[in-house]
């Protein structure tokens, strides 16, 4: 394993941040950490990376026990924080070769290296900026190069996507697999469920300081019981119409906010079509009505009884 944690436990006095927490996390994964804001994530990071004491627990990252002083391990971790680190009165091109020079001594090979950086992360044109005059969308692909320009086999990215726009989210996105592709193991942290389902190949879901659940995208929704949710479009839907959907076996929970009916229904292949011929047979109208696979909303929401971003 890369990274082995065993009964991880962080107090802050009478608050337990991390309650006997365990992950294995293999070489080359893309490996989500998902949690609502205060379930652990960050605090778990930094106990990885010897930059938080924890209460108790066994922590190994490449085999060998972390501690402060491992800094032939540390030399191949990369760290993407959620709150920016560069340095203002440095520019961009500056900011990353000062990074870069804290691992590596030769001249020529960091020129290389920082230059393949910016080229990573499409900051060529913005090379003489300061990061005062960058958008919050660079300032963060800025954040990322300082953090991967020297090539580490390990990457630990703590929620980079916070406050960003849609197309440097998407960039962010594409280039955390790329590097993947280039065989660095990443550990991502988010409470963005679409971004940890669009690239992690498997995912720890945590809540108040615990592993509630962890496997691929496939395993955890197969943990639960619903199927798919579907939304209809419809009008003049009475009490009693609702509560004979609800008694439809395959139904799980309908809910009706006009004009919106929500219906959560059991594992099945004929779930819409069981629905389409109840409204028919009730001669309801309706307009829109589509399904959607369960998410890893649904997940936490069924193990938890709460949302992702309560």
């Amino acid at each position: 394993m890369l990274i082995e944690v065993k009964n991880l436990v962080k107090r802050y006095g009478d608050l337990i941040a991390l309650d006997h927490l365990s992950l294995s996390i293999k070489e080359g994964e893309v490996f989500g950490l998902l949690g609502p804001n205060g379930s652990g994530k960050t605090t778990a990071i930094n106990c990885i990376l010897s930059l938080l004491k924890y209460d108790k627990g066994e922590i190994k990252v490449f085999n060998r026990p972390m501690s402060p002083e491992a800094y032939d391990i540390k030399r191949n971790i990369g760290i993407v924080m959620q709150n920016v680190a560069v340095y203002d009165e440095l520019t961009v091109y500056e900011n990353i070769d000062y990074f870069c020079g804290l691992y590596i001594n030769d001249k020529s090979l960091k020129k290389r290296l920082v230059d393949e950086a910016i080229e990573f992360t499409g900051l060529n044109d913005y090379t003489k900026f300061y990061p005062k005059k960058l958008s919050g969308g660079l300032l963060r692909r800025l954040n990322i190069a300082c953090g991967i320009t020297h090539k580490p086999k390990l990457i630990i990215m703590d929620e980079p996507t916070v406050a960003v726009d849609p197309q440097s989210r998407n960039r962010i996105l594409e280039g955390i697999l790329e590097l993947n592709k280039q065989g660095a193991t990443i550990v991502y942290t988010s409470h963005y469920m679409e971004e940890v389902e669009k690239i992690c190949s498997r995912i720890a879901i945590l809540d108040k300081g615990k592993v509630i659940a962890i496997g691929t995208r496939d395993e955890l929704k197969a943990m639960i019981s619903t199927g798919e949710k579907i939304t209809v479009e419809a009008w003049n839907i009475s009490d009693d119409q609702i509560q004979r959907l609800r008694n439809i076996p395959s139904i799980i929970s309908a809910e009706y906010d006009r004009p919106t009916l929500t219906i959560k229904s059991a594992k099945g292949r004929n779930n819409l079509e069981e629905v389409l011929g109840y409204l028919r047979k009730e001669e309801i109208q309706f307009g829109k009505i589509y399904s959607e696979l369960p998410t890893l909303n649904d997940v936490f929401l069924e193990i938890t009884g709460k949302e992702l971003r309560d």
